[in-house]
C-alpha cells in the first residue's frame, strides 16, 4: 500500500466516508484504484477480530491476537489491511459501544478533527478501552461493574451529567436533547438549595416518622443533613415540605443517594483529581526505558511492549508497581528539564 499521507491527499471526502460505512455486513470496501484492499472481518467494518486462516461470515474462525488503541478506530483511521490484524481480540457485545467510539473518532479523523479518548473515570466505555490498551485483549472481555474502582460515580442515574456534555461538544447531542439535559440540571440544582435551605421542625417530622412506622428522630433540622439518616427519604421530607419542581421519583433517587454517600463520593473525587494530575504527565513515544534501571525487568519491557500515552495509563499496566511508576515519573520530570 502506497504511504498513507499521499493516500489521503488523493481520496475525497466521499470516498473517505465510503471506507468508513463498509460494503456489507462482514466487508470493508475496497477501492482497488487506490490501492486499497477489501477486509473480511468478523465484527463488521470497525476492523474488530479480524479472523485468522480462511474467512467466513459466522465468525468461526479463530481471531488474531490484538491491539488495541484509545480512540478505538483502528482499521477505519488508517484502511491497513496488516492493522486489521491488531484490533480487538474478542470484545462481544460490548463491541456495539466501542463500535460508537469507533464511528466518532474516524468521522473526526476524516474531517482532520482531533480524537475522543473517554477518561477511565468517565465512563464505563472508557474503562473498557482503557482496560484494552494497558492489559491486552488476549481473552474476552466482559465489562462489569466490578472492573471499575470508580463505581460509586459511574451510576446509572448520573450518566446524563457525565457524557452529554461530552456528546455536545464532539456533536452528538442534538439541541432537542441538550435543552432537556440543562432543564433537567437546573430542576436538580434547585432541590439541591432548597433541601440545604430547607428546616423541618421536631414535632413535624416525628409525626411523620410515626405515621411512616418508623421510630421518631430525636429532634428535626435541615432537610439535607436529615436525608443523610438512612430510615429517612426523600418522599418522607417531601411529606412535610412537599415535592420540588419538575423533581421526578427518579431524580429524588438520585438526589437521595447523592446526599447519603456525600462523603465516599467526594473521598473518589480526590482520588480521581489525583490520577487526572497523573494523566496529565505525558510520556513522548520515542521514551526509552531500557535504561531505566531502577525499573524491574518486567515493568520495563512492558511499558517497551505497550507504550502507554501517559504516566496513569502505566501505573495500571499490570506487572508495573508504585515504586516503578514513581520512577518513571522522576525519570519524566529529569527529561524535561
Amino acid at each position: 500500500m502506497q504511504n498513507t499521507e499521499l493516500l489521503l491527499k488523493e481520496l475525497t471526502l466521499e470516498e473517505k466516508c465510503a471506507l468508513l460505512s463498509g460494503a456489507e455486513t462482514f466487508k470493508t470496501r475496497g477501492m482497488p484504484e487506490h490501492g486499497i484492499p477489501q477486509i473480511w472481518l468478523s465484527d463488521g467494518p470497525h476492523g474488530l477480530r479480524k479472523q485468522a486462516g480462511e474467512s467466513d461470515h459466522l465468525g468461526l474462525n479463530p481471531s488474531v491476537p490484538a491491539t488495541c488503541f484509545p480512540t478505538a478506530s483502528a482499521v477505519a483511521n488508517s484502511w491497513d489491511a496488516a492493522l486489521g490484524e491488531k484490533i480487538g481480540a474478542a470484545l462481544g457485545e460490548e463491541a456495539a459501544a466501542q463500535g460508537l467510539l469507533a464511528g466518532l473518532n474516524a468521522a473526526r479523523n476524516a474531517l482532520g478533527e482531533s480524537q475522543l479518548i473517554l477518561p477511565r473515570q468517565s465512563s464505563y466505555l472508557g474503562t473498557l478501552v482503557d482496560d484494552l490498551v494497558t492489559k491486552g485483549v488476549m481473552d474476552p472481555y466482559r465489562m462489569m461493574t466490578s472492573r471499575s474502582e470508580y463505581r460509586l460515580t459511574l451510576r446509572q442515574d448520573n450518566a446524563d451529567t457525565r457524557l452529554t456534555p461530552i456528546g455536545r461538544e464532539y456533536g452528538l447531542v442534538q439541541d432537542d436533547r441538550w435543552t432537556k439535559y440543562q432543564q433537567t440540571q437546573a430542576v436538580l440544582d434547585a432541590e439541591r438549595r432548597r433541601l440545604h435551605d430547607a428546616h423541618l421542625r421536631t414535632a413535624d417530622l416525628r409525626a411523620a416518622m410515626e405515621a411512616a412506622g418508623l421510630a421518631p428522630a430525636a429532634e428535626g433540622g435541615i432537610a439535607e443533613e436529615l436525608l443523610r439518616r438512612p430510615e429517612i427519604d426523600y418522599p418522607l421530607i417531601a411529606g412535610m415540605i412537599g415535592w420540588g419542581e419538575g423533581i421526578t421519583p427518579m431524580l429524588a433517587e438520585r438526589l437521595e443517594t447523592e446526599i447519603k454517600y456525600a462523603g465516599y463520593i467526594a473521598r473518589q473525587d480526590r482520588m480521581i483529581h489525583e490520577v487526572a494530575r497523573h494523566e496529565k504527565t505525558l510520556i513522548p513515544e520515542d521514551f526509552s526505558y531500557t535504561e531505566l534501571t531502577g525499573l524491574t525487568l518486567e515493568a520495563r519491557e512492558k511499558l517497551a511492549r505497550i507504550r502507554p500515552k501517559n504516566l496513569g495509563q502505566a501505573g495500571r499496566i499490570p506487572g508495573v508497581s508504585p515504586s516503578d511508576v514513581a520512577q518513571l515519573s522522576i525519570a519524566l520530570a529529569a527529561k524535561r528539564s
